[in-house]
């Protein structure tokens, strides 16, 4: 199920909650207002709200999936939703977490009618059948818990008696916990579909780059053994970071730090012709983003700035503060390309070596992670160099950076840089 079909049940089951809540606030309020605690608003809605806020507190847990720690957690919560004396979550084949008494003598016998019920697909109602007298469990609503795959497991509600409301109320609940975990779903499908695209970045990272950039260490062996050391260094920092594998985000300052021995490698093959300057506020620098968002932007720049070209190569790398973002800019004096063939190239419509290294990619994963108004913007034109404007909020839910430095040099200059000098 998609996210835009999951809306509008999520909202139907919000609404089914609310309603479960003005229940429980008609029966508050019949019981008249003896005790009652001096808050505002009516008991139906303290009930509502009541009903709300558990919910809410509920969903985090269950938006991990329907594991062993996310059932204990949401148990709780779920059974104080209901109000029942016990309540069970269950995957196909186990009990997950258990909330409230009963478990010692319950617990055993949960599967078996859990099985029964997955043959069916749908809400039963039954005795406990437990012969203890003081044990306040006598009746159990099996609803089962949905997903993309069919039934994935059940919410058993315990109760002192048979209720309507209650077969109700908890078939409503389990409805809405599905919703939780299909949304958690398509939260991990986001990420591998995210962890799919930078290995496809990995790829395009051009084998005739690292072939170009093993050569030019190697003419440097003995005429310059110092610089083919640092090279080799830079080298290894750059393939280090590039196919790290822990974590899909990383900070500016860890990005810029790849671009700097990228364009190190770069500068050693094409000397002179390559001409950088870097301008960078400080403050930006801790900044998230997604990894390898920057690099690929760089690549093409140097791609269509010398190995298009036989003239120089000058690159202008800027980040920027501007209040709630980071602006980066990355322009270049290169051959420039036909905004109708850019179009279609961010459009999925054009690839090959010669389309832009990387740019439909980023593009895609920066609407992904910020929304559509966070895409690039490109400025180009025959024969007018290009320049790439990538905007991205401070501070945005989920996006955090993770891991370890990854390199040895450091971004704290803003002015010119020159390749061959290595990392600023």
């Amino acid at each position: 199920m998609s996210g835009a079909q999951l809306a509008p049940l999520a909202v139907v089951v919000a609404a089914l909650l609310v309603a479960v809540g003005w229940v429980a606030g008609r029966r508050f309020a019949g019981r008249g207002r003896r005790g009652a605690v001096a808050v505002l608003g009516t008991p139906v809605e303290r009930a509502t709200f009541h009903t709300l806020h558990t919910a809410s507190l509920a969903a985090p847990p269950l938006r991990a999936g329907l594991t062993e720690d996310a059932a204990r957690k949401a148990a709780r919560r779920l059974r104080s939703l209901l109000g029942t004396e016990a309540l069970c979550l269950t995957d196909r084949d186990t009990v997950l977490a258990w909330d409230g008494p009963g478990a010692d003598h319950h617990q055993r016998r949960v599967m078996a009618r859990v099985a029964l019920m997955l043959e069916s697909g749908r809400s039963q109602s039954v005795r406990t059948q437990c012969e203890r007298p003081d044990c306040p469990l006598r009746w159990a609503v099996f609803a089962p818990l949905t997903g993309e795959d069919g039934v994935l497991g059940a919410l058993v509600a315990y109760g002192s008696r048979e209720s309507a409301v209650l077969v109700r109320a908890a078939t409503e609940v389990a409805r809405w916990v599905s919703v939780q975990l299909e949304l958690s779903e398509l939260d991990r499908a986001r990420t591998r579909l995210m962890e799919a695209e930078i290995k496809a970045l990995r790829a395009q990272i051009s084998p005739h780059f690292i072939f170009n950039s093993l050569a030019a260490i190697a003419s440097f062996v003995r005429t310059d053994p110092e610089r083919a050391r640092d090279l080799l260094l830079e080298f290894a920092d750059f393939t280090r970071y590039s196919f790290r594998r822990h974590g899909e985000f990383t900070t500016l300052a860890e990005e810029l730090r790849s671009i700097q021995q990228y364009l190190a490698l770069a500068g050693a093959r094409f000397g002179d012709r390559l001409k950088v300057t870097l301008q960078v506020a400080p403050e930006v620098l801790p900044v998230a983003l997604p990894f390898l968002c920057l690099q690929p932007l760089v690549e093409n720049a140097v791609k269509h700035g010398l190995e298009d070209s036989t003239g120089e190569c000058r690159i202008t790398i800027a980040a920027r503060d501007a209040g709630a973002e980071a602006v980066l800019t990355i322009e270049d004096n290169g051959v420039g390309m036909d905004p109708a063939l850019l179009r279609r190239i961010l459009a999925g419509e054009v690839s090959g070596s010669s389309s832009g290294i990387g740019l439909p990619n980023v593009d895609e994963r920066m609407r992904q992670v910020y929304g559509d108004d966070y895409g690039l913007v490109i400025e180009t034109g025959i024969g007018a160099g290009m320049k790439i404007t990538v905007t991205i909020p401070k501070y945005r839910a989920g996006v955090h950076s993770s891991g370890p430095e990854t390199s040895r040099s450091r971004v704290d200059r803003a002015g010119p840089w020159h390749p061959g000098d290595g990392a600023a």
